[in-house]
């Protein structure tokens, strides 16, 4: 009787039932969550999808199940408990933020709350720019379906090149959502490794004369253009590409909440509190979608790949398109600037500056480049528009 039943508990324990490609996904955790903590590359969102990972990767603790959410679709019957065999789990009712499309809104709101337009109202060219760091997602999207990959699956590969994870995640969710893990995890750590991927590029691409232009102090920019700006950017955008209504429309209206002067505590609350919960909810829960049956294949391996290309060549399209200016305005925009139209908002401003400062200490390009970054999230949104209405069908 005993030994029977120490059987039937090592039988029903998770070791029993370890799988190979479960316990290459743990190891994979554990190195995530080494690099969240040890190497703090995007810590508050690489922490969460880490331990999501683990969690979803542990047999038989039923705390995530694909099959609810196979084909793309919830299948609200095996949710609400048809099926006796299956246990459903708390990141299986969580998930949902994300499978219906909330939680990137609500990032996107969160985000929005934390942005200053004002260099780029102050600077309206800084559109051109951010728009021309869109250009690794039309190039990863070319190459994507050369290499067999389904529109709907080239497109969600391809706005990894925007930079922008909850983008990614949004437009994932609705054309590819089998993609989600591999196209999370790369998207989050491309953005967290721009430090180290785009100084290469912009010193390949800039001179060191170039490097050192000094910009000129842009203007004051008024109260009423601030409070204008998101109304117009939304009614304009949702008008010609209905498609972006949520993402664009959650932006401005945190922004607004910024930059009214009467919502301070919806702003705060955005910035803040709703900004951290969501994030936990979102980073843990695409974490455990990434299961060993299916995270495991030489997709994954196309998908990392082809991530760095769409935003290595994001990177350059903004850097062209920096050199473009400099050339129209004679001279008196540091081309620097252009390589943070890709949408990691801030990160990638403070590279444009750092190497800014590295070729000439007293050059202080932060502000500037920011009208470039804060014009990438419209422009990755945008994007992100274009291609949920060509494939979204």
């Amino acid at each position: 009787m005993f030994i029977d039943a120490l059987l039937n508990l090592w039988e029903s324990s998770g070791l029993a039932n370890m799988d190979w490609r479960n316990l290459v996904m743990i190891c994979l955790s554990f190195l995530l969550i080494y690099l969240a903590i040890g190497k703090k590359f995007e810590p508050l969102l690489l922490l969460p999808i880490a331990f999501g990972m683990l969690l979803s990767n542990l047999p038989i603790a039923d705390l995530y199940h694909p099959e609810i959410f196979a084909g793309g679709h919830v299948h609200w019957d095996l949710l609400g408990g048809s099926d006796a065999n299956l246990a459903v789990g708390i990141l299986d009712f969580i998930y949902l933020g994300v499978k219906l499309g909330i939680f990137p809104c609500l990032i996107f709101m969160a985000v929005g709350a934390m942005t200053d337009f004002g260099p780029l109202i102050a600077r309206p060219s800084s559109l051109f720019m951010g728009a021309g760091a869109q250009f690794g997602i039309s190039f990863a999207f070319i190459i994507a379906s050369v290499l067999g990959f389904t529109s709907s699956e080239a497109a969600s590969i391809a706005i990894i090149g925007g930079a922008d994870g909850p983008t990614a995640i949004f437009l994932t969710t609705h054309l590819a959502p089998h993609l989600l893990p591999a196209i999370a995890i790369a998207a989050y750590s491309y953005m967290a490794l721009i430090p180290f991927i785009q100084p290469p590029f912009m010193k390949l691409l800039t001179t060191k004369k170039q490097r050192k232009i000094k910009m000129e102090q842009v203007r004051v920019v008024s109260k009423i253009e601030r409070i204008c700006f998101p109304v117009i950017v939304t009614v304009i955008c949702t008008l010609i590409l209905p498609s972006v209504g949520a993402l664009i429309g959650m932006f401005m209206l945190g922004n607004i909440f910024r930059e009214s002067g009467v919502t301070e505590r919806l702003s705060d609350t955005a910035q803040n509190a709703m900004c951290n919960t969501v994030t936990i909810f979102l980073g843990t829960t695409v974490g455990a979608t990434a299961v060993g049956a299916t995270f495991l294949n030489i997709k994954t391996i196309y998908i990392i790949g082809l991530g760095l290309l769409a935003f290595i060549f994001s990177t350059i399209g903004g850097l062209l398109l920096g050199q473009l200016m400099c050339i129209i305005s004679k001279g008196k925009i540091n081309p620097l600037i252009g390589s943070a139209g890709v949408s990691a908002v801030p990160m990638a401003a403070r590279v444009a500056n750092t190497v800014g400062q590295k070729a000439n200490p007293s050059n202080f390009l932060l502000m500037h480049a920011m009208g470039p970054n804060v014009a990438g999230v419209i422009g990755s949104a945008v994007a992100a528009g274009v291609l949920l209405g060509l494939f979204g069908g």
